[in-house]
């Protein structure tokens, strides 16, 4: 049975391994969460979207104690791994590429902002646009999407692309040193040999939580989604390279 001490110590070494391809992974967290605090209300409601093991969503709450936050994700095991860590988050077990998927979220009002870091580029492109419709659904008018993620530039500025790239590279070098912390595959493979996963492990294997690789990976493409989704404005908030924070208001 995986417990509440073993579910922090994973969940940091998750946060680490994360960090390994986003060395300014918490100054982003931090922007991120600037914004939410900047909209000016104290008890925000939240969806944190593809929530994983629930990191951006216990910020959130230690930053906004008033804030309700619906910690949304397809993964059993990213699910099960934070419930044991954050009892008092609320998890829903759910899937961005399945219509209807809203209806899920138990809200009692729209919500004031969405919320997401390196998630949402596992979407297709002709799921993107309508997973965009279907959120804009239950955020109310002025409400926001924070999306925090590697978003490229080379269909529309290939130079600045490339610089975007290389200024992220460097950042790792400067960051690690040559001793990067173990990637997604490694840390996967702990997982699965961890016997306290075990029932976890199965239920991931046959839920259907996949993808396949990285789908929307261009900036383009969420601009593009959110715009005929009925948002308004969009633009970055934060940069570091190709890494973003991308904002939208719905009308």
């Amino acid at each position: 049975m995986l417990t509440h001490d073993a579910a922090l110590t994973w969940i940091a070494r998750w946060d680490r391994q994360q960090e390994g391809y986003l060395p300014d992974r918490e100054e982003r967290f931090t922007a991120l969460i600037d914004a939410v605090e900047a909209m000016g209300r104290p008890d925000p409601l939240i969806i944190d979207l593809g929530c994983g093991p629930g990191s951006l969503s216990a910020r959130l709450l230690e930053r906004l104690p008033g804030a309700t936050v619906v910690s949304a994700d397809a993964d059993p095991l990213l699910l099960g791994l934070g419930q044991a860590a954050y009892p008092h988050l609320t998890f829903v077990s759910l899937d961005l590429r399945t219509p209807g998927w809203t209806g899920s979220l138990g809200l009692d009002r729209p919500a004031d902002v969405a919320v997401s870091t390196t998630a949402l580029h596992w979407i297709s492109g002709p799921d993107l646009p309508k997973m965009y419709a279907e959120l804009a659904t239950v955020l109310r008018p002025g409400g926001l999407l924070l999306n925090g993620d590697h978003l490229e530039t080379h269909d529309t500025t290939p130079v600045i692309a490339h610089l975007e790239r290389a200024v992220q590279k460097r950042e790792t070098e400067r960051r690690f040193a040559g001793h990067r912390p173990e990637d997604w595959r490694q840390w996967w493979e702990a997982v699965a040999a961890d016997p306290a996963f075990a029932e976890l492990h199965t239920a991931r294997t046959t839920a259907g939580a996949d993808h396949h690789g990285s789908e929307s990976p261009l900036l383009s493409t969420h601009v593009d989604a959110l715009l005929d989704a009925g948002f308004t404005e969009v633009g970055c908030l934060w940069q570091r390279g190709d890494n973003r924070l991308l904002c939208a208001v719905r009308a």
